[in-house]
């Protein structure tokens, strides 16, 4: 049974990213430009092509005046690839075109995102209504009502599929909210918490994954389906 908390209602999901209506920000983490070159599989560099598209779906759909790309906008780099930064720089014009300010969080695969990177990139961005926004591989010295995350890249087996997940927790965070949102790159494959502890997700924010509520984006229906916290629905799977 699906369950969605009154706290979570300024939420709106569409295709593993969120729309914050306060702050009028949509926030996507982990697009891993360059995954595909990086592991020497033939393939276009992460469907670059696929995501910008996408990413332009959520700027026609919301119309938002902020987005943040909440970190690993780039896979690991010792030199950057042409088709690295041509994404990066076609990402850049697509908000600029949709008259969206486009905020980088730097990631820990985005040691050379500062190099293409048209704008300044940050550690953390505060949203207008203090919403904390970082990439989860290190705590944020900021401190909010809300924190949004990527870097754990969750998913969930549900009637024997799995598929990526965001992580919803109340007051789960340094007395705040908690999202964790899925990978935007459908090349990872996700980390799944179905039979997992906390200390299996690479990020020192989520301390608990019992109290946390999975959510998963139905592209059929267009909807998200909020579960009830992991504790309770591990006896349900």
């Amino acid at each position: 049974m699906a369950v969605r908390p009154p706290a979570a209602d300024p939420l709106t999901f569409a295709d593993r990213a969120v729309y914050l209506a306060d702050p009028d920000a949509v926030v996507v983490a982990d697009l891993h430009f360059g995954r595909a070159d990086a592991s020497r599989v033939e393939a276009p560099i992460d469907a670059a092509a696929s995501i910008r598209q996408r990413v332009r779906a959520l700027l026609d759909r919301f119309a938002p005046a902020t987005i943040v790309f909440a970190g690993d906008l780039l896979h690991s780099f010792d030199r950057l690839p042409a088709v690295a930064v041509d994404a990066i720089e076609g990402l850049w014009a697509d908000c600029v075109d949709a008259d969206t300010e486009a905020l980088a969080v730097a990631g820990n695969h985005d040691s050379r995102l500062a190099d293409c990177w048209p704008g300044s990139v940050a550690d953390t961005v505060t949203l207008d209504d203090g919403t904390v926004v970082c990439h989860g591989h290190a705590p944020p010295e900021q401190r909010g009502h809300r924190y949004v995350i990527g870097h754990a890249h969750p998913a969930i087996t549900i009637e024997g599929v799995k598929r990526p997940c965001y992580l919803f927790g109340d007051d789960a965070y340094r007395g705040g909210d908690l999202l964790v949102l899925p990978a935007f790159t459908t090349l990872a494959g996700g980390v799944d918490i179905t039979d997992r502890r906390a200390g299996d997700l690479p990020s020192p924010l989520v301390s608990t994954l019992g109290s946390l509520q999975p959510v998963v984006w139905d592209d059929d229906r267009d909807d998200a389906l909020w579960f009830p916290p992991l504790q309770q629905l591990r006896s349900m799977l």
